[in-house]
């Protein structure tokens, strides 16, 4: 549900449990940010630093599924990361929002370490397709910081043992692979597939700082039933719905 004043929308996530307002045009949080929020195995006490937080939307959906957490924010762009405070304010979820650039970091947030960090980094490098003529949703969609220096920044805010969980365009599984070195360990890659048949379209990547263990490739979580768009409305398989629509965890 979405209602609409002036430039900004009220959208209602995991079946109304939470309403996050953002702008009506350019970046508009989506799906992605509730299923990578989904997939953070984090634990009432510990903490959480979403790097690129936007409006919120992942940190507040993980908020809303596990209490007691202490959430930090990092977002690049003034008018999301003043979005982000206003949500969590709005949502009675504690979340702490800094605005800076994710290649200097405020100080006290360099010297902060975390259980978790989550990203849903930029999707498009644009080196190799079109920038988008909205300059905030360009900010949010196209890469400037490469994704070694996402993954670098990010294992250097985790404490020993920590987990790091990102969702990414499943093309860029080889880049996001290579960029982790050996800090981190026991990769689990998730594929997010469309329907059944189809490629994946997203990937969930998730690793642990000082772990050892093998790589595992997950088996693919499947969106939508049926193998194609046959009716105007939500067609989501009850692993998806669940998750999307009563804020339920996705295990890796």
């Amino acid at each position: 549900m979405t209602s609409a004043t002036s430039d900004l929308t009220n959208d209602a996530f995991l079946g109304g449990q939470l309403t996050l307002t953002q702008p009506a045009s350019g970046y508009r949080a989506g799906v992605d940010p509730v299923f990578l929020a989904a997939a953070a195995p984090a634990r009432s006490g510990q903490s959480v630093l979403e790097l690129g937080c936007g409006a919120g939307a992942a940190s507040l959906c993980l908020g809303r599924r596990v209490a007691g957490l202490r959430m930090v924010g990092l977002e690049q762009q003034a008018i999301y990361a003043d979005l982000a405070q206003r949500n969590a304010l709005q949502n009675a979820i504690p979340l702490t929002i800094y605005q800076g650039d994710l290649e200097n970091m405020p100080a006290d947030l360099r010297q902060d370490r975390f259980d978790h960090v989550i990203m849903n980094p930029p999707y498009f490098r644009r080196d190799r397709g079109t920038s988008s003529p909205d300059g905030i949703r360009e900010g949010a969609l196209g890469e400037v910081t490469p994704l070694t220096a996402w993954l670098d920044h990010a294992t250097r805010r985790l404490l020993p043992g920590g987990y790091l969980t990102l969702i990414q365009n499943a093309e860029r599984l080889p880049e996001v692979l290579c960029a982790m070195d050996s800090r981190l360990g026991s990769i689990v890659v998730k594929p997010l597939c469309p329907r059944i048949g189809r490629a994946a379209s997203l990937v969930i990547v998730q690793a642990r700082k000082g772990a050892r263990g093998a790589f595992r490739l997950a088996a693919p979580l499947v969106v939508h039933e049926g193998s194609h768009h046959t009716e105007d409305h939500e067609h989501y398989t009850p692993e998806v719905a669940a998750i999307l629509r009563k804020g339920g965890a996705l295990p890796l």
